[in-house]
């Protein structure tokens, strides 16, 4: 099954997440969503493992920035969907999709868990 890893390069828990990945000999394809883009389907692919409350990051200044009528319109699946489409930092980073169930965010221990790694 193919490992993707979505999210941008910059980020310091995305660089994490592909230093272990790369550490503990996994292969994977790096879908950098700012440069390469989302689409609703892969957005809906998420939540069929994630709410929508879990991949919308509200402690990012993304999130923060928002007007607070925006941020009180998102209430449901279609509207964090149209705002992670619009605004694709908005998600929490990275989304690791191909083992097992979509997750978010990324922790040594959570990844030896999910590859079934010894720490």
């Amino acid at each position: 099954m193919t490992i993707t890893l979505y999210g941008i390069p910059n980020c310091d828990t995305v660089k994490k997440a592909r230093t272990w990945l790369a550490d503990n000999g996994h292969d994977f394809t790096f879908h950098d969503f700012k440069k390469q883009g989302l689409s609703r389907e892969l957005v809906e692919g998420w939540l069929a493992d994630l709410d929508w409350e879990t991949l919308v990051n509200r402690k990012g200044m993304t999130w923060r920035n928002l007007p607070d009528e925006r941020q009180a319109s998102i209430t449901d699946n279609d509207s964090a969907i149209a705002l992670m489409l619009e605004n694709p930092s908005v998600i929490k980073r990275p989304v690791l999709v191909g083992q097992g169930p979509t997750s978010v965010g990324f922790s040594a221990d959570q990844y030896a868990i999910k590859f079934g790694a010894a720490q």
